[in-house]
């Protein structure tokens, strides 16, 4: 009698152990891995249509779809004013919504101090770098400006009358641009103008309403060698694409040297689920032989970057462009 209750109680006993181990398996959360999307994504572009950034945010989406790596698809939505202001405090306004992501320039870091933002940089959520983009001198064919002592000689006859495109105000087109102004002695001699995307300014110097700009390699491309032609690159080393073109280190110039991001980040605040779901949907498209073709045939620099190391290379990108701000007397 008694080993029949001893083994009812161990089977009792055994009942309630794995209802216990249900309910807890059903409590624990899933694993990040687990977590998508589950509508669609907001995929912001700190800039206007037609330039680089937007190309480039409309290619990551094309890549994305035609791989099928997202259950839900990323929507491109252009917010250019204010230098990047706009997209940036519109993505502070989403803190915690894991379903807004930012294509991300350098004036994630020039806009905030120059516009005294209420947002900087460690207010997001870093996600992933794809790349580093690099800068040349244009010019116009028609000019015959093949060097940059031609350039500065051109730029000084017309006595303040020259004019330099570039995508927005205060962004990287007008920091390169006083940059080489600060290089080459032409302090007020360059008149920037500013348009709302690259593509834009790379047509204007083309069809001959600008004197120069500072376009990157993919924005000026369409209109090479027969409407706008590079006199030297803004890089340590020549850019592949351009084997002919010298860079300013080679001109005496080693200081010209320039990058510009194309990364992603996200709200401050999101589940950390979300943020290696972002994470890994990025590491695949940057590895992607699409992404490789894309970034060798534009002369990008492929930059695959994500988690610490990523939040440690904005820390420092932010203190250079602070300090490259502070030199030209734009900030104190």
């Amino acid at each position: 009698m008694k080993s029949r209750k001893a083994k009812s109680r161990y089977t009792n006993l055994w009942v309630m152990a794995l209802t216990l181990l249900v309910a807890a398996a059903w409590s624990v959360p899933k694993a990040d891995a687990a977590w998508k999307p589950s509508r669609p994504i907001q995929f912001i572009i700190m800039a206007g249509k037609g330039g680089g950034a937007d190309r480039i945010a409309r290619l990551m989406q094309k890549i994305v779809t035609e791989n099928n790596w997202s259950p839900q698809p990323l929507v491109p939505i252009n917010k250019k004013g204010g230098s990047g202001a706009e997209a940036m405090l519109y993505l502070n306004s989403k803190k915690g919504n894991p379903h807004v992501i930012l294509v991300t320039l350098n004036s994630f870091f020039t806009t905030p101090a120059l516009r005294n933002l209420p947002v900087s940089y460690k207010n997001f959520t870093p996600i992933y770098r794809l790349a580093m983009d690099t800068f040349l001198l244009w010019v116009n064919k028609k000019s015959g400006i093949t060097t940059v002592d031609q350039w500065a000689q051109a730029v000084r006859a017309k006595k303040g009358k020259w004019t330099m495109g570039g995508t927005g105000k205060m962004q990287e087109d007008q920091l390169v641009t006083n940059m080489l102004s600060q290089a080459y002695g032409l302090k007020g001699l360059i008149t920037y103008v500013p348009f709302r995307g690259g593509g834009t300014v790379a047509k204007n110097l083309a069809g001959g309403h600008l004197d120069s700009t500072v376009n990157n390699p993919a924005e000026g491309l369409p209109h090479t060698p027969n409407k706008m032609v590079p006199i030297a690159a803004l890089t340590p080393k020549r850019i592949p694409a351009f084997p002919n073109v010298p860079t300013f280190a080679e001109l005496g110039k080693p200081q010209l040297v320039y990058y510009m991001m194309r990364s992603i980040n996200a709200p401050g605040g999101i589940p950390t689920e979300a943020t290696a779901w972002y994470s890994s949907l990025f590491t695949k498209l940057c590895n992607s032989s699409t992404w490789k073709t894309y970034t060798k045939k534009k002369a990008l620099n492929r930059a695959c970057l994500t988690g610490a190391p990523l939040g440690a290379f904005f820390a420092e990108e932010d203190v250079k462009h602070k300090k490259l701000l502070k030199g030209m007397g734009l900030i104190k």
